[in-house]
């Protein structure tokens, strides 16, 4: 039997991937997918320091920087989207910046979701981000059911 309301987060890596397929076969016919995409903290203070000496170059990168993660975020979030379409169920994009448990944590209170699946960390061979959701938090914060979604590779 599958669930009313999924929650997911993804952010277009292959561990998230491999979350969003569980998750598209966890939901009911006619579900709603909760898809949660956190920009992490970290880039909050990405503004460098020696080389952006001006405040026209620092608007400049700002601006780039934002737009780069935007464009990161919309293509992850419309591909899901058109997954919920193509399998009938309700896509509900999330939004969020900040330390990804504690947004998944905050969502999981908002949507009122009755499952959340996440992929596994990236493996420390694997390049890329190492901004990762802490597992721990969730295991003590949440009251519904916790998937992990295992790496297609694992």
């Amino acid at each position: 039997m599958g669930h009313q309301r999924v929650l997911v987060a993804s952010h277009g890596t292959d561990g998230a991937r491999a979350a969003e397929t569980l998750a598209l076969a966890s939901c009911a016919p006619g579900a709603t997918l909760h898809h949660l995409y956190v920009v992490p903290d970290l880039w909050r203070g990405m503004m460098g320091d020696d080389w952006l000496n001006n405040v026209r170059t620092r608007i400049r990168f700002g601006d780039y920087l934002e737009g780069e993660l935007a464009s990161e975020a919309d293509a992850c979030l419309e591909r899901l989207a058109s997954a919920c379409a193509e399998a009938g169920l309700v896509h509900e994009p999330l939004l969020r910046q900040g330390e990804p448990a504690s947004c998944l944590l905050d969502a999981v209170t908002e949507t009122a979701c009755d499952l959340v699946v996440v992929g596994m960390p990236r493996p420390k061979s694997e390049e890329g981000l190492r901004s990762r959701l802490t597992l721990e938090p969730l295991v003590r914060g949440l009251q519904v059911p916790l998937l992990i979604a295992p790496r297609a590779d694992a």
